[in-house]
């Protein structure tokens, strides 16, 4: 059950620390320099109105450091999914198999940019019974689609032999290809002092598509959440800080069981609604919804 706390202001909530180096790049983990990549963290999501994550992230501004790539108007988010046939990895998440994963291609920024030297990551996410482990390498785009498309063994660093080794196994094994793609613009913010670490997103104009899979592609997308609705993730390698469960509480924020990628699925009908599908019109062309109109890139 959630508590309720007295409202106090937020710069009260936790003491200010100064961290070495500039401003959110101590706790950036997401985007250090090495190619390859692996951390273990826990997510928390919640699903707010737009107003309302519009005053959560005036809040975080005076807690935490703004992500570097985001400036003021965020930044682009887009990931292919691979999955089989029969969907297997779609039915783990929903059936909330202890051991899960996913395999995408995932790119920041503007995606009509994207050429085929543009870098990208390659990435499995997994998850071990609460802990999310990510591990990515980032490639040349045409790499990660000679890797995750036609099924090649691409060039590599020594460091990055067995990653991309486990990659082409899965893709051959299971007989992976691209299932559904996802979109947003995300605002991002990085803690700082005794919150390194910690890391807290907002994504909007959550969108997707069920074809036409290079990131590339002048093709259009259709929201898959309300646009109406954001997604607030808090992403802790440990724990999550006091004044920011104190926050969740006061605001009676709501954990859901979301997933970006079995919204797309469900979405566009490649599986039947579950439980957890965000409520939409987004598929009955009978009823007036923003979600029966495509979303702009």
């Amino acid at each position: 059950m959630l508590r309720r706390f007295r409202r106090r202001p937020v710069s009260a909530r936790r003491p200010e620390v100064s961290a070495p180096g500039a401003p959110g790049e101590a706790g950036h983990a997401l985007r250090a320099p090495r190619r390859l990549h692996a951390f273990n963290r826990y997510e928390i999501k919640y699903l707010v109105d737009a107003a309302a994550a519009r005053e959560l992230r005036a809040e975080m501004e005076n807690v935490l450091d703004r992500d570097s790539h985001s400036g003021d108007g965020g930044y682009g988010v887009w990931s292919v999914y691979y999955d089989t046939r029969r969907l297997r990895f779609y039915w783990e998440k929903i059936e909330g198999l202890r051991f899960r994963r996913k395999l995408r291609i995932r790119h920041y920024g503007d995606r009509f940019a994207v050429t085929g030297e543009t870098p990208v990551h390659v990435e499995i996410k997994q998850r071990v019974n609460r802990v999310t482990q990510k591990r990515r390498v980032r490639l040349p785009y045409r790499d990660a689609l000679r890797l995750c498309d036609g099924r090649q063994q691409v060039g590599h660093e020594p460091s990055e032999r067995g990653f991309l080794e486990e990659v082409l196994d899965l893709v051959c094994r299971l007989d992976l290809r691209a299932t559904a793609m996802t979109g947003y613009q995300r605002h991002a913010y990085v803690g700082r002092g005794a919150d390194v670490g910690l890391r807290v997103t907002f994504d909007q104009r959550v969108r997707g598509r069920d074809r036409d899979f290079h990131l590339g592609a002048d093709a259009a997308n259709r929201f898959i959440v309300p646009p109406g609705k954001t997604i607030m993730e808090v992403k802790a390698n440990e724990r999550v800080p006091s004044w920011l469960t104190d926050l969740t509480a006061e605001r009676n924020l709501q954990v859901v069981r979301l997933s970006k990628y079995c919204q797309s699925v469900e979405a566009h009908g490649l599986a039947p609604r579950s439980i957890f599908h965000i409520p939409g019109h987004d598929l009955d062309p009978g009823l007036p919804s923003a979600l029966t109109a495509p979303a702009e890139a």
